[in-house]
């Protein structure tokens, strides 16, 4: 096992991309923070991966509620004494075109996709700080890079995850601790988000993929498994498409 030992937290763990991320580091011996605002979603990935080398270890949290993440973060520290990883996964989507935009449905996609990814990183960093390593994966998106139709919202955040991605990368090494910070930037991926797609629609999409086909989240938690272990231990600052050739 390559992450026997390690703590690995991982937001939006209970569906899609955070799921798989949960089941990969789990099965990888890490014992892995699985938070989520969806309660009922937790407790059926405790019992589904229970059986698996690592411990799934579910917490309820909201990335938006500051406090709420200083109390984990402090427990965490606390009970296990260091802090090896944090996938910042956790967003929504409330897409509509510009002039339909509601400031409720930009305000709710910049909180959790962008301030949420802050929030979290500013309470895991400090950690990572004082014992001298870590590593941080920050998911982005294609649409952050290139922008989509309907999604103002959703690129802004999107966009935004990539700079701070940028900047931390610089910032958390310049007292010689060894923090790397990676953004992934998905692009279709199979996940209940996509489900609620058309067919029609999927189809048409899936024919300007190269590799004509959408991804499957457990290609997105492998790659996340590999920029937060010691298999990536020189790379920092990047942002990692992973679509299928889509934007090539």
């Amino acid at each position: 096992m390559r992450m026997e030992g390690k703590v690995v937290i991982i937001t939006g763990a209970a569906s899609g991309l955070g799921k798989a991320s949960v089941e990969k580091f789990a099965r990888e011996g890490a014992i892995t923070i699985a938070c989520d605002v969806d309660e009922a979603g937790l407790e059926k990935l405790r019992e589904e991966f229970a059986s698996l080398p690592g411990k799934v270890v579910p917490k309820k949290l909201n990335v938006t509620d500051r406090s709420a993440i200083n109390e984990l973060v402090k427990s965490l520290r606390d009970e296990y004494g260091h802090i090896d990883g944090l996938v910042n996964n956790a967003g929504v989507t409330r897409d509509a075109l510009l002039q339909r935009m509601t400031e409720e449905d930009w305000d709710l996609v910049i909180n959790v996709n962008l301030k949420g990814v802050f929030n979290m990183t500013q309470a895991v960093a400090p950690v990572m700080l004082d014992q001298g390593y870590g590593s941080i994966v920050n998911t982005s998106s294609i649409v952050g890079v290139y922008g989509n139709i309907g999604q103002s919202n959703y690129a802004a955040s999107k966009g935004g995850v990539i700079a701070m991605s940028k900047t931390w990368a610089k910032e958390l090494t310049r007292k010689g601790a060894k923090i790397r910070v990676n953004a992934v930037a998905p692009g279709f991926i199979k996940t209940p988000m996509t489900d609620k797609v058309p067919e029609k629609l999927i189809q048409s999409l899936e024919e300007k993929i190269p590799l004509k086909r959408m991804g499957l989240p457990e290609e997105v938690a492998n790659l996340y498994f590999f920029l937060i272990s010691d298999e990536s231990t020189y790379i920092t600052g990047q942002v990692i498409g992973i679509d299928g050739g889509l934007v090539i």
